[in-house]
């Protein structure tokens, strides 16, 4: 007879293992999303970086980065150097039962960690899109996976001392979407705007996307791998209250969501005359970002409110950006950096065991430490390769100077 232990512990390991597929499949709505934003010639380009991405923060992950995040002393601030993932669960020590038994397997901890870190490094494509060097970013992607990431990730949900302080961020509104848009502030700072986005006299000029309807298609599938990303941090599922849980999660990121959309299509039409496809887009991005940091106490209705004013905020801050002439082709920094920092805000709101101080300690802690190494890592790279394509590459298309090809070869591209 199987022990309702082993029946228990199962269960709790597909559920993790399916949450972080789900979340795996966000890599391919970052990808179409940013290729559907991005002009043509810069297609194949952007796809490029969002597969090799993926592969190098797996690898990063499982060389240097998980045992950096999990390894160390709790309340630290310097984390240990460790290498590789560990050993698995014995099956002894599964059934020997008691608070300290383990109740999923460690190999599913750790794919369900390594593709929250690819989904912080996916943030970062989007940002420095049609003007970055492909290997420079790579490059950037190599530090930003094995070391950047897993130091603020032990701060928090490795035990450090933001943990320690009670910080609190379910499933990473601060600790995955900000930091990303931290690290990708920084690299847009080093890189500079594309030419022709911004002219004399405050001139800000629209560059669209090539592609719409894939686009939309991305930030579907975001949509639903978000179900696993938030759904599977509530990291049980084999008894009642964990099953409710993750269930409220579902239906509360879902409302997010949709509140998000909804809120900037709305702000959108009353400010632009004009209900704009990418302001919903990314209405709904900063929706499940905002809910992120706590899908589950608030109501289904508070989690719609919460989504709509990170719908608002990311019409908003598109805008600001804008005037400040920093260059973000996908909004990436406002969709998953405003939008995380009002998510981590928000979780006192539901969350009585939360703190406005302690949230504030972890958005200045966090985005502190990914701005600052992120900017020095971006300027090293700058001073040893370069980080921007020539003026003449960027008008051809980073497809041809980058990859030698074209996503679109059919069609005779007009360059801009």
């Amino acid at each position: 007879m199987v022990d309702i232990s082993e029946l228990s512990y199962a269960l709790d390991t597909f559920y993790f293992l399916i949450c972080g597929a789900l979340v795996m499949w966000m890599a391919a709505g970052f990808a179409m999303l940013e290729a559907g934003l991005v002009r043509a010639k810069n297609t194949a380009e952007i796809l490029t970086k969002n597969i090799v991405l993926f592969a190098v923060a797996c690898t990063m992950y499982l060389l240097v980065g998980y045992a950096l995040m999990y390894s160390s002393d709790a309340g630290g601030f310097i984390p240990n150097l460790g290498f590789l993932i560990g050993a698995e669960n014995s099956v002894d020590a599964v059934l020997a039962g008691g608070e300290d038994a383990p109740y999923y397997s460690a190999r599913a901890d750790f794919f369900f960690q390594v593709v929250f870190v690819a989904t912080a490094m996916s943030i970062v494509s989007g940002a420095v899109a049609e003007r970055m060097k492909l290997w420079a970013f790579l490059a950037f992607a190599v530090v930003m996976t094995a070391v950047i990431y897993p130091v603020s990730g032990y701060w928090t949900w490795g035990g450090g001392w933001l943990s320690e302080a009670g910080f609190s961020d379910y499933a990473g509104s601060g600790i995955v979407h900000m930091a990303g848009a931290a690290a990708a502030l920084a690299g847009v700072l080093v890189l500079g705007p594309r030419k022709g986005k911004y002219g004399k006299n405050g001139a800000i000029y629209a560059i669209p996307g090539a592609n719409m309807p894939l686009a939309t298609l991305g930030t579907f599938v975001l949509w639903l791998g978000w179900f696993g990303f938030n759904g599977g941090s509530e990291l049980k599922l084999s008894d009642v209250s964990s099953a409710n849980n993750m269930a409220q999660v579902l239906v509360n990121t879902n409302a997010a969501a949709a509140g998000g959309v909804i809120a900037a299509l709305i702000l959108a039409k009353i400010w632009f005359r004009k209900a704009d496809l990418t302001m919903a887009l990314n209405g709904a991005i900063a929706g499940l970002v905002s809910i992120t940091a706590d899908p589950l106490s608030s109501t289904a209705l508070g989690a719609t409110l919460i989504g709509a004013v990170g719908g608002i905020l990311v019409v908003v801050a598109i805008v600001v950006l804008d005037k400040l002439r920093l260059d973000d082709p996908v909004g990436a920094i406002s969709a998953h950096g405003v939008a995380g920092i009002w998510g981590v805000l928000a979780v006192p709101l539901n969350n009585a065991d939360a703190t406005f101080g302690a949230q504030m300690l972890g958005i200045i802690g966090i985005f502190a430490w990914v701005f600052t190494a992120s900017l020095v890592v971006w300027l090293i790279i700058k001073a040893i390769m370069g980080v921007r394509v020539s003026e003449e590459e960027e008008y051809e298309g980073v497809d041809l100077a980058e990859c030698g090809l074209e996503a679109y070869p059919e069609f005779n591209v007009a360059k801009k």
